[in-house]
C-alpha cells in the first residue's frame, strides 16, 4: 500500500476530528450529525452526508479507518483523488438510501397494523415524536412488528461503513487474488471470495431481523452502489481512467 494517499488521509482526519467532538458533544453532535428516519424530528437533510463521519466507539472508527486506509489507498493510487472521492460518497449515499428504505418498510409495516386495529396514525406519529410508545400496541400487534417499528423511527444510523463496503467491493474487482483474512477466521482468503462472504453475512443478519446493533443493510446499500459502478465502468473500459 505504502504512503497514504491525499484523499485517505483527509477523510482520515476527518473522520477521527468528528470522533473526538462527540466525545465533548456527545448527544448534542449525535441529535445534530447522525441519520435519523425522515419523519423523527431529529432528521435534517444534511444528515445522509455528515453520517459517515461519525462513530459509535473506538473500536467502530478504528476498523473502519483501518479499512478505509488499507483498501482505500490502492485504489486512489489508481484512480486519482476525485474518482475514489466521487466512488466514496457514492457508495456512502446508497448506504444510507438502502438502510432509509429499509427503515421505511419496517415502519409502515408497523404504523398498518396499528391502523387496521383502529389506532389513528396521527396519534401513533404524536407518541413517537415524542419519544415514546404505547405498551397496549404489543396487544394489537407482534413484538416484532412494533419492536422493528420503534427501532428504525429512534434508532440514527452512523459510521463510514457504507462506504467502506463499497470500497472493498472495489478492491476486489481491483485485486481478487489479494489474500484477506476475518478476524474470527484467521484463514488467507481470496479477496474475490472474501469479500462476497461478508455481505453475504450482513444479508443474512439483515433479513432475519437479529439485532445486532449493526445497521447491515446500510453495508448492503454501499456494496450494492460500490458493484454497479464497478461492473459499469469496468463494462464501459472506464475503470482504470484517472480523475486527479
Amino acid at each position: 500500500m505504502g504512503r497514504m494517499t491525499e484523499a485517505v488521509k483527509h477523510l482520515l482526519i476527518i473522520n477521527v476530528i468528528m470522533f473526538f467532538a462527540t466525545q465533548l458533544y456527545g448527544d448534542q453532535m449525535y441529535q445534530w450529525m447522525s441519520l435519523w428516519f425522515p419523519k423523527n424530528p431529529n432528521f435534517e437533510w444534511w444528515q445522509v452526508v455528515t453520517h459517515m463521519f461519525m462513530h459509535g466507539s473506538l473500536m467502530h472508527i478504528v476498523f473502519n479507518m483501518y479499512a478505509l486506509w488499507a483498501f482505500g489507498t490502492p485504489l486512489e493510487r489508481i484512480w486519482g483523488r476525485n474518482k475514489f472521492l466521487f466512488f466514496y460518497f457514492s457508495a456512502g449515499l446508497g448506504s444510507a438510501a438502502l438502510h432509509t428504505g429499509v427503515n421505511y418498510f419496517l415502519f409502515t409495516e408497523g404504523i398498518n397494523a396499528l391502523e387496521g386495529a383502529g389506532i389513528a396514525k396521527t396519534q401513533i406519529l404524536d407518541i413517537l415524536a415524542n419519544g415514546q410508545y404505547s405498551p397496549g400496541w404489543y396487544n394489537v400487534a407482534s413484538k416484532g412488528t412494533i419492536d422493528s417499528m420503534l427501532t428504525a423511527f429512534n434508532t440514527p444510523a452512523v459510521g463510514a461503513s457504507g462506504a467502506i463496503y463499497g470500497v472493498l467491493v472495489a478492491f476486489a474487482f481491483m485485486y481478487s487474488e489479494a489474500k484477506l483474512m476475518l478476524i474470527f477466521l484467521p484463514v488467507p482468503i481470496k479477496a474475490k471470495y472474501f469479500v462476497p462472504l461478508l455481505i453475504a453475512s450482513d444479508l443474512i443478519f439483515g433479513i432475519s431481523n437479529v439485532n445486532t446493533g449493526v445497521a447491515h443493510f446500510a453495508h448492503i446499500g454501499g456494496a450494492l452502489i460500490g458493484f454497479v459502478m464497478m461492473w459499469y465502468w469496468k463494462k464501459n473500459q472506464f475503470k482504470n481512467n484517472r480523475w486527479d
